[in-house]
């Protein structure tokens, strides 16, 4: 059995962190009825991640608990992005998901705010009175010439927010203690000891830059690697500098970061192709839309089984194979502007110490159709659960090889814990595959207490980013500092003094 399907099953489980749900609405004792529980009285921090991405558009409501640290689930409202609106006369296209839907500054806020509604509404709160913080992202840069364009797609999320009703101070961090809203919450905050200096989750943004000039989605590796940090805790997982986030979103994107304290720096960061390898492959099956579908429109029905791997084990390895031959990871080289769809500067990126590694299949995603005759070969020679199988194996190998270019060009080490989210990264059998790989490679002594698996790291990313910013921080449960360290609280105001005094 070339998969070891079985040797899987029964050896180490992957640690998985869930996001547990949170309802601020709960039943009472009356059959039917429901009472909103008064937040004045609790210490929940709600914070709304609005993003909008090449395959779906989401409002993930989170509720955190500023006493413990810990991040629950509110609400979860997913729109598929392809079924934005048409522009329409007079307005100006500024970019284009990945399947090259056309979007327009007023298309975008209007799915954004349908979306921001339909979130709070399901989850029984109002966005004027309970929402606390929004931090908004994009994963859609295809249509983008440059990464700082960036910025217009974050204005775009910025209108919907705003019509939906949305202060504009609650997309702004606070300057001082004392403009924190709500007051009640301004107890758990320590803005007066320290301010908010761009560390998120102790680690910094490339030097000299904000990241965003050198790959396009720097902001979601960002929010993703701050994300897997929270998510980690409910894991078990001691997710602290250094680490190593891959977003296995449609597009690829994270970060690799040093063991420098208090805050690490990035030194290297992902870009290009992730989820969009086995879509392409899937729209090769004839069962999902050829142009625009995806496998999400295949796995909420049907899920990879043990059964196929174990009889079709052959087969699935060798399409993964054959899927790979159109796979490029690399070092990207200076001369290109995009990798895999998304823009970048490979140039900026060394000057700022930061080494890029992308996922490509052929020169900037061209050659992704040609990866539709191994979904067309896998449905004419076996079946659905087979290509699922085959699916999970493709991303298993992704990591796998992103993980060894990391290490060739000393990127990650034994200290470093690899922290991973996405739909192409933690669906299926695919945590487990990975679990494998990077056992096989033997970085680490006790690998599966280095690698953890999580969903929705982007948006809890979304309500850590939102903490830093106004720092609502937990020294007793600190998501910053190294691994096996303690609070950096102390570390980070001395050094916010010494800069205090050097500008002085």
């Amino acid at each position: 059995m070339q998969l070891k399907p079985l040797s899987r099953l029964l050896g180490p489980k992957p640690h998985i962190a869930d996001s547990p749900y949170l309802s601020l609405v709960p039943k009472t004792g009356s059959p039917g009825m429901s009472a909103k529980i008064d937040l004045s009285t609790t210490s929940y921090y709600v914070v709304a991640s609005v993003e909008m991405g090449n395959t779906t558009t989401k409002c993930i409501l989170t509720a955190t608990n500023l006493e413990t640290g810990k991040t629950y689930l509110l609400n979860k409202t997913v729109k598929m992005s392809r079924d934005v609106r048409p522009p329409k006369e007079g307005e100006k296209v500024f970019g284009k998901t990945l399947d090259g839907k056309k979007l327009t500054r007023e298309s975008v806020g209007e799915l954004v705010r349908q979306t921001l509604e339909e979130a709070h509404k399901a989850a029984g709160l109002t966005i004027s009175q309970d929402l606390n913080f929004v931090v908004r992202s994009t994963g859609v840069v295809a249509g983008f010439d440059k990464p700082e364009d960036v910025g217009s797609f974050i204005l775009a999320l910025a209108d919907g927010c705003i019509t939906a009703g949305v202060p504009p101070k609650n997309m702004t961090p606070a300057m001082n203690k004392d403009n924190l809203n709500p007051p009640r919450l301004r107890k758990f905050s320590q803005l007066d000891k320290v301010y908010f200096d761009g560390a998120v989750a102790s680690v910094l943004p490339p030097m000299g830059s904000s990241g965003v000039e050198i790959v396009a989605n720097e902001m979601e590796g960002e929010l993703a690697t701050a994300g897997i940090k929270e998510a980690a805790k409910w894991a078990g997982v001691d997710f602290r500098n250094p680490v190593c986030s891959i977003d296995f979103g449609t597009t690829l994107k994270g970060r690799m970061t040093n063991d420098l304290a208090p805050y690490s720096r990035t030194i290297g960061n992902f870009c290009g192709l992730a989820g969009a390898v086995p879509d392409a492959i899937v729209r090769g099956s004839g069962l999902v839309d050829s142009e625009f579908g995806n496998v999400l429109d295949i796995t909420t029905k049907e899920r990879p089984g043990l059964l196929a791997e174990i009889m079709n084990s052959k087969g699935i390895e060798e399409h993964a194979k054959w899927a790979h031959e159109m796979v490029q990871i690399d070092v990207v080289p200076d001369e290109r502007r995009w990798w895999g769809s998304v823009p970048v500067n490979p140039k900026a990126a060394r000057n700022n110490g930061v080494t890029l590694i992308g996922c490509e299949v052929g020169e900037n995603g061209k050659d992704l159709p040609k990866l539709n005759e191994v979904g067309a070969s896998l449905i004419k020679k076996y079946n659905v659960n087979t290509m699922l199988a085959t699916l999970d194996l493709v991303s298993a190998m992704i990591a796998e090889r992103l993980l060894k270019k990391a290490l060739e060009n000393n990127l990650i080490s034994s200290k470093t814990t690899i922290g991973i989210t996405g739909r192409a990264g933690i669906t299926g059998d695919k945590p487990a595959l990975i679990l494998q790989k990077v056992t096989e490679m033997g970085i680490f002594d006790s690998p599966n207490d280095h690698l953890v698996f999580c969903d929705d790291g982007l948006a809890r990313g979304a309500a850590v980013m939102a903490r830093c910013m106004n720092s609502y921080g937990t020294p007793k449960n600190p998501l910053g500092g190294l691994r096996g360290g303690k609070c950096i609280l102390g570390a980070r105001m001395k050094l916010q003094n010494k800069d205090k005094k050097t500008e002085a």
